[in-house]
């Protein structure tokens, strides 16, 4: 008969005891050393894993594959992926368990990080300027999460994102083909996310971004479906939905303020627009949201 995979919030807890996080970090060796060193396959429904490894040795187990651990790396591992680890006494190094809507970039994207973050890595760090400071800006993420000083939240979300960016980075450099010489449409698509990053909140439409990149709007519509599989208009919708998600979420402004912040004049207009795009007005969905994370 074949054995179920346990899901987890944090390994070993009970899948009822909702945190109230979206961020959680812990040592490698608090965690693994209740269980003897070995943490069993199982599998995180919400959660996107991060583990930097700076000491010790290990084995990774990705459903039935399995990769030997030699520090520093970074192993990340996306949501509903089977996931186990073997670890030597003396590993040392952090588990940060991230709300994987919370991510600066999600699997499945408008970046190339969208695909990376997509399927579990494991990532050695070697000994190159990227790398050291990968592990120290993990190392500032974990300072950073037990504090509780001011302009907190921004910095945990830039830590982050520096130590995703890099990491993946890094294991296409190791990996070489596309991500040493990245081709012409895939550097579009970064100046179209860094472009959308900045315009996103005036609701420019698909012909502006194709405008700024010199591009035919069907070209430009073209380059994203490849890429995403989703047309220009319906990744720029997605960006404001995930704002509105994120800002739902983590603060506490009303429905009317947080689509005000999002560029829309209309808070019904608003309304139906997250409606059209996730089957729930905005209000519903934080409610249920706040309730399934017992927060």
């Amino acid at each position: 008969m074949k054995r179920t995979v346990p899901t987890y919030e944090l390994y070993g807890e009970e899948t009822g005891e909702r945190p109230d996080f979206w961020l959680h970090c812990e040592t490698i060796h608090a965690r693994s050393s209740l269980y003897r060193w070995e943490i069993g396959l199982h599998r995180h429904e919400n959660f996107f894993q991060i583990l930097y490894i700076a000491g010790g040795s290990g084995d990774a187990v990705f459903e039935a594959t399995v990769a030997p651990i030699s520090p520093p790396a970074v192993i990340t591992i996306p949501p509903a992926v089977s996931h186990g680890f073997r670890f030597s006494p003396d590993v040392d190094g952090f588990v940060f368990t991230v709300l994987a809507s919370h991510l600066p970039i999600t699997p499945g994207g408008r970046s190339r990080l969208g695909p990376w973050t997509a399927a579990p890595r494991l990532t050695p760090l070697g000994g190159s300027e990227d790398g050291r400071y990968v592990g120290e800006t993990l190392r500032r993420l974990a300072a950073e999460w037990e504090t509780r000083l001011s302009h907190r939240t921004g910095l945990l979300d830039g830590y982050l994102t520096t130590a995703l960016g890099l990491t993946a980075r890094l294991a296409e450099s190791v990996g070489g083909g596309k991500g040493v010489a990245e081709t012409e449409n895939e550097r579009r698509m970064e100046r179209f996310d860094a472009l959308l990053q900045q315009h996103y909140l005036a609701h420019r439409p698909a012909s502006f971004y194709a405008h700024a990149l010199g591009l035919s709007p069907t070209h430009l519509n073209r380059i994203v479906r490849a890429a995403t599989g989703r047309s220009v208009h319906e990744v720029i919708a997605g960006k404001l939905v995930d704002e509105a998600r994120r800002q739902l979420l983590f603060t506490r402004g009303s429905v009317q303020e947080i689509g005000f912040r999002l560029g829309f004049a209309d808070p019904a207009y608003f309304s139906r627009f997250f409606l059209r795009r996730t089957g729930m007005t905005p209000r519903a969905w934080r409610t249920a949201e706040r309730e399934r994370l017992g927060a």
